[in-house]
C-alpha cells in the first residue's frame, strides 16, 4: 500500500495502518521479552532471582490494594478535624 493510496482510503485505511502498528510494536516486544527471560533462566541464580520477584509482586500487590481497596477519608471529615485542631490550639 502505497502513501497515495493511504490516503484514498480515508479512515479504513487509516485504522489498518494504526491497527499493523501496533501489532508489530506487539511483536517486536514480545521478542525482546522472550529474549530477556532466555538470558534470566541461563544464569546460575536463577532461583534466588525468582525468589526476589516473588517479593516484589507481593509488594506490588500490597501497594496496589492499599491504593484503591481503601477508600479515602471524607473531605468534610478532613475539614471537621483541622477546625477542632485550630480550636484546641486556641483553647492552649
Amino acid at each position: 500500500m502505497t502513501h497515495a493510496a493511504g490516503q484514498r482510503g480515508g479512515a479504513d485505511a487509516q485504522v489498518v495502518l494504526l491497527v499493523a502498528g501496533l501489532a508489530d510494536l506487539a511483536v517486536s516486544t514480545v521478542g525482546s521479552a522472550v529474549g530477556t527471560v532466555k538470558g534470566l533462566l541461563r544464569r546460575a541464580d536463577t532461583g534466588d532471582l525468582a525468589a526476589q520477584a516473588e517479593h516484589d509482586l507481593v509488594a506490588r500487590g500490597r501497594l496496589a490494594l492499599d491504593r484503591y481497596a481503601a477508600a479515602p477519608p471524607a473531605h468534610l471529615e478532613i475539614l471537621a478535624r483541622q477546625a477542632l485542631a485550630r480550636r484546641a490550639a486556641d483553647d492552649v
